[in-house]
């Protein structure tokens, strides 16, 4: 026997806690790395972001964040020059996120899929910053 409907809540009792903004699956091609063979040479990262941005009834690309400024930001970040750590790289990643005063909480997953091939699928760091 199916159950009834949850009866609709009374107006006003429903608020936006909290919107999650992401991109997943990010491809960046990145100098990343430690090792000689690293150095100097591309490689692939596949980059997951989500921030938190309270931004209840956004009905307007300017209400929230857009997309493409992640795109960008990890763009410029590997354009920088050579990186060695996934670690250095998610936390600028987070840092540029955050420094848009509508985010509250930036996570930050960087996953560098020939790292341990073909061992593994990837190998990676992920970063959470907050706003205090």
């Amino acid at each position: 026997m199916a159950k009834p409907p949850l009866p609709a809540p009374a107006a006003g009792a429903v608020r936006v806690a909290m919107t999650k903004v992401f991109v997943t699956g990010l491809r960046v091609q990145a100098e990343i790395g430690v090792y000689r063979h690293e150095i100097g040479k591309r490689q692939p990262l596949s980059v997951d972001v989500e921030l938190d941005v309270p931004a209840a009834g956004a009905d307007r690309l300017a209400d929230t964040v857009n997309y493409e400024t992640i795109l960008k930001a990890a763009q410029a970040i590997a354009a920088e020059g050579h990186i060695e750590l996934v670690e250095a790289f998610a936390e600028r990643l987070a840092r540029a996120c955050i420094a848009d005063p509508r985010v509250t909480r930036a996570r930050v997953r960087v996953e560098k899929p020939l790292a341990l091939a073909p061992d593994a699928v990837a190998a990676g760091a992920e970063i959470t910053l907050e706003r205090g």
